[in-house]
């Protein structure tokens, strides 16, 4: 309500004064007056963020090559279709994306358990109630029953 008389009204009390007072357009003063500082200092500043602004944009490039990076990974991986954007995102930041060496060192660790889990004790650790190191044993056990046999053989 105060916004409606303070509208209505005050532009005729502004021009019922006659101008006595000398009001300075906005568009006469300048940013670096208004900030406090001379034209130079402003100059400055200005320079210094868009610095910072160009520096936080590099910055942004690099996390999103990194996440393509770590994306196009793991489609590798699983052999799922490629896309585009990730390899364009890459492009743009120079090519010297590399995977950040925490993941990096997970990757190594779970390619490690990948080729345990191929091999053929791998594979037997998976099946339940089998005790490796019994088989282990069972198995030189045998190797060495052979070697006795083959030594007391008479054709060899």
């Amino acid at each position: 309500m105060a916004f409606m008389v303070k509208h209505m009204v005050g532009g005729q009390l502004k021009n019922l004064t006659g101008g006595l007072t000398e009001e300075k357009p906005e568009a006469e003063k300048t940013d670096a007056a208004a900030q406090g500082m001379t034209q130079e200092e402003f100059e400055q500043y200005k320079e210094q963020l868009e610095e910072e602004k160009q520096e936080r944009e590099a910055n942004f490039a690099q996390k999103k090559a990194e996440r393509a990076t770590v994306r196009s990974h793991f489609r590798d991986k699983y052999r799922l279709p490629k896309n585009e954007l990730d390899e364009t995102q890459i492009q743009q930041a120079g090519d010297d994306v590399t995977l950040p060496t925490e993941l990096a060192k997970m990757i190594a660790e779970d390619n490690q358990e990948e080729t345990h889990k191929q091999s053929v004790l791998g594979q037997l650790s998976n099946i339940q109630n089998v005790d490796i190191d019994q088989l282990k044993d069972k198995a030189q056990a045998t190797l060495e029953d052979l070697k006795k046999q083959t030594e007391n053989c008479s054709l060899m």
